[in-house]
């Protein structure tokens, strides 16, 4: 599986069959000045949603007509598996920002799981019904998500091999969010891969939990 990571917190899965999934597509043009990332403009086969914020459900921006995934429950599409599980945009059960989408997509013989705008550590209940996982692509940033030391116990919680964070400030996204830094301080097993770019396999996977900190494409 080709995992490009476009910015903030979209990427676009490419499996080995050639299957497209772009995960929760953003509209710089909603948010002018505080976030210039380019627009993304290809066509792909999925697009999956983790909640209808403009930084997360801008689906207008992606041409043709792609299915669109989003909500809770299994779903299957081009022969891809889904697992949508309820969680928070809070740590107040949605009273501040309401509801979030963790998607489980089980290609490749792996399971990738894009905890979109994850407010809060997971319950015992969420940790289970997600399970074990390949790669997580988990928010760090903090302020309208979890923080660096929220999303190091999720990792744990998932036993993810390969953590990939998103959803940081960088050059490209001014929003009151902490870089991606805060999260890899200190800790082992660091590759800042220099590209948007990482191809994985079920036999590449580490033993030991690995960081992958990708470039924006965009």
């Amino acid at each position: 599986m080709r995992i490009q990571y476009q910015g903030h917190a979209s990427f676009l899965l490419t499996t080995d069959a050639g299957t497209r999934i772009l995960t929760d597509p953003f509209d710089p043009a909603a948010y002018a000045g505080r976030m210039t990332y380019r627009t993304f403009n290809k066509p792909v086969d999925i697009i999956t949603i983790s909640h209808g914020h403009n930084d997360h459900g801008a689906v207008h921006i992606v041409p043709d007509s792609p299915v669109i995934i989003k909500g809770n429950g299994k779903f299957i599409a081009n022969e891809v598996e889904f697992l949508g599980i309820a969680t928070y945009h809070d740590n107040a059960r949605g009273e501040q920002r309401g509801k979030n989408t963790v998607f489980v997509i089980c290609a490749d013989d792996m399971r990738i799981a894009h905890f979109g705008d994850l407010g809060h550590v997971l319950t015992a209940d969420q940790a289970a019904e997600i399970g074990a996982v390949d790669v997580a692509l988990i928010p760090v940033g903090g302020f309208y998500t979890i923080d660096a030391s929220q999303a190091a116990k999720v990792t744990e919680q998932v036993e993810a091999k390969i953590v990939i964070p998103m959803h940081y400030r960088n050059e490209k996204c001014d929003f009151p969010i902490a870089g991606v830094d805060d999260f890899i301080q200190g800790k082992p097993n660091i590759i800042r891969q220099g590209s948007s770019t990482l191809e994985v396999t079920k036999g590449s996977l580490p033993v030991k939990q690995q960081i992958v900190v990708l470039e924006h494409e965009l």
